[in-house]
């Protein structure tokens, strides 16, 4: 997949195709649905399907200290559009100066100058310009006008509400990991480098790989989980915890785990955990035998979860 930062630096022979826009945080369900509506109106009239995408998230400049968790880093979301079809993404830098184009600027400047859209694929309740007042009905005058079409579709929902980015993030932060999965069309996961910890799991027979997780993370609630370590082509089960370890009186929340029959060094690795199932909350423990007891069921249970991988 191809891949820019900035529609004005779009190539030239990259101009043209269909276009679909958004931030499309954890590419879900929904987002899959308008995604897979911009990739097959490309194969249809044998063109490519670009994707306009922000960063950083329009809350964090628009309402700085109010960034949400984040489901995916832009690298991952750069992984799952490849996957599913994407030709190229245009990652535009989103500043106080872009939120206060109008929506006719935009439309003009980005969509047909920089962007060459033929096609614009968009969610039913798509907003843009300054102040979101542009909405899917005015994109598609501004379509005809400009000589691109305009497809709206329709959200996807779960249960009585629309299925978003907010209710999966929702989700994690409960620990409710299999239902995000549900959501997600995958297990949830959170990444970053392999880092330093207090080394007391290797002194006690389970080693673990603390990463440091990219800036605003969506983090699954305290506890035990089973899930996956994916770095450099692997893919180990593993037990994985959040928390603050209480047993030892730690104060600082860390994401780490185990890796089931793995013996290695993992220090400076970039590591992905994914998350299948929440096994238990976080606890203290009377005494290391116990928290080693507990470990070791753990284990147990995680790869009962885990295998077949």
């Amino acid at each position: 997949m191809q891949t820019w930062r900035g529609a004005e630096n779009t190539p030239a022979e990259w101009r043209g195709g269909v276009v679909t826009i958004g931030f499309f945080d954890g590419v879900h369900l929904g987002h899959r649905q308008i995604i897979g509506q911009a990739v097959a109106r490309a194969r249809e009239r044998g063109e490519r399907a670009v994707v306009l995408t922000f960063d950083p998230h329009p809350g964090e400049v628009l309402r700085p200290g109010s960034h949400p968790a984040l489901l995916t880093t832009l690298r991952h979301k750069a992984e799952l559009l490849a996957a599913i079809g994407v030709d190229a993404l245009c990652v535009q830098p989103f500043t106080l100066d872009f939120s206060r184009l109008p929506p006719p600027e935009f439309v003009h400047g980005m969509l047909v100058e920089q962007l060459g859209a033929r096609v614009v694929v968009v969610g039913e309740n798509f907003t843009y310009g300054h102040r979101a007042a542009g909405t899917l009905a005015t994109l598609a005058a501004d379509g005809a006008r400009e000589g691109f079409e305009v497809d709206g579709v329709r959200l996807v929902r779960s249960g009585d509400r629309v299925l978003s980015s907010t209710e999966i993030r929702r989700r994690v932060a409960e620990g409710d990991v299999e239902s995000a999965a549900a959501a997600l069309a995958r297990r949830h996961r959170v990444e970053g480098v392999v880092v330093h910890g207090d080394a007391r799991g290797r002194t006690i027979g389970y080693p673990t790989a603390n990463v440091e997780v990219t800036p605003w993370a969506a983090v699954p609630a305290d506890g035990v989980y089973a899930g996956f370590a994916c770095w450099d082509g692997h893919r180990q089960p593993a037990a994985i915890s959040i928390g603050t370890n209480p047993t030892f009186a730690g104060r600082e929340r860390r994401v780490e785990a185990f890796l089931l029959d793995f013996d290695g060094d993992l220090y400076g690795e970039y590591m992905a955990y994914e998350f299948t199932s929440r096994l238990r909350p976080t606890l203290r423990f009377e005494s290391v035998d116990e928290l080693v007891t507990q470990m070791a069921a753990d284990v147990e249970a995680t790869r009962t979860v885990t295998l077949p991988v």
